[in-house]
């Protein structure tokens, strides 16, 4: 069987570094906020251009601290897109705002084009995805926040260096990262951080993600618990320093899905965005018949997953929540073509060759 990840392979790659690099921890007796966690947030940070970094307990907590951070409130508005995965819009819910979605270009990231036309005196804060490792197009989105005096949050969870116009996102504002096991940059369990180049929005984080406390038992503004532990931290300390290693082996399979798949008329490949330097967190084709491909690729042992099968504004939780409908049809059609196919850095040249043969074999039946 090909799986769609394998998470247990990267492990073994590095297993006895990290083996002895978290008895290390475990011995020092120190868990919560340690070295393991500073070491970290200063070099994440740093990799992505960015100076400060404060490690939280998910990606989903980091947007909602970044939400609370930009002042949102109950009722106000969240300019964001439908097609992303529930945990972005999650985030808007936890603190009463309001998605307000507009649809998606050709690459699957937010059509900026609809931003402006969807501004009221409600919206606060523009929350473009870098969806499947691919940036959105920040420029025109951070004119328009300039413009209407919003603030900018990007959801980065996907995109572990991706580059547009030659910078690592975040672009502007606050970057809000997910090391889930299953990112190109993976903790063991769940952790995120959030990064930014503001001291003073640095400072009330770091607050923020520890019951606003300033010092124990002396609180000073409102707070959570969302500290990012210390083994979690010490394993992405570590996964660090392979991560442009393994974001180059995923662009070196995408490379061969494309020229192996070009040819064929019934599959739509990723679009090459011209500002973005994808790092292909996913490899998502279209296909008009995309559950016969799936069964038949199943039937051949290949796994293959969907990213995502129903769009945020279609959910049952806002249909049944809130009234206003939005007209996204790239963003419904797409969401019925969509397949991701197995990527991951472990992937065999092997795997990848025999699911391009596959799926093209598929082709041919018809």
């Amino acid at each position: 069987m090909i799986p769609f990840g394998d998470i247990k392979r990267q492990y073994l790659s590095i297993k006895d570094e990290l083996d002895k690099h978290l008895l290390n921890v475990l011995g020092s007796g120190m868990y919560i906020l340690g070295d393991q966690v500073k070491q970290f947030e200063n070099s994440f940070a740093n990799y992505c251009g960015k100076k400060y970094g404060v490690g939280v307990n998910s990606g989903t907590d980091a947007l909602i601290l970044a939400l609370k951070l930009c002042n949102v409130k109950p009722g106000d508005e969240v300019i964001t897109v439908s097609f992303t995965a529930i945990p972005t819009i999650s985030a808007i819910y936890a603190i009463d705002a309001k998605p307000v979605f507009v649809d998606i270009g050709d690459n699957y990231t937010m059509d900026t084009s609809q931003i402006e036309n969807n501004i009221t005196d409600k919206t606060k804060v523009i929350l473009p995805v870098h969806l499947y490792g691919n940036a959105s197009d920040m420029d025109p989105i951070v004119e328009i926040a300039n413009k209407y005096n919003l603030k900018i949050i990007e959801d980065c969870a996907q995109s572990h260096g991706t580059m547009y116009k030659g910078n690592k996102v975040p672009i502007s504002g606050l970057g809000c990262f997910s090391f889930y096991p299953s990112k190109n940059l993976g903790a063991f369990g769940d952790g995120g951080m959030i990064v930014t180049d503001d001291i003073e929005l640095y400072e009330k984080l770091i607050l923020m993600r520890n019951y606003g406390q300033k010092q124990r038992y002396y609180q000073v503004v409102e707070g959570i618990n969302s500290r990012l532990d210390e083994i979690q931290a010490a394993i992405l300390n570590l996964k660090l320093k392979y991560l442009d290693k393994w974001n180059s082996r995923r662009s070196e399979i995408a490379k061969m899905y494309f020229e192996g798949l070009k040819d064929n008329k019934d599959v739509v490949l990723p679009l090459d965005a011209e500002n973005s330097d994808q790092v292909f967190h996913l490899f998502v084709i279209r296909h008009r018949d995309r559950e016969g491909l799936m069964n038949y690729l199943t039937s051949k042992g290949v796994q293959t997953l969907i990213h995502y099968p129903i769009p945020n504004h279609l959910q049952e939780y806002y249909l049944k929540n809130f009234d206003r409908r939005f007209n996204l049809p790239k963003t419904e059609e797409y969401s019925k073509e969509i397949l991701s196919l197995p990527m991951f850095p472990e992937l065999t040249d092997e795997e990848v060759a025999e699911i391009i043969r596959f799926i093209n074999a598929y082709s041919s039946l018809k």
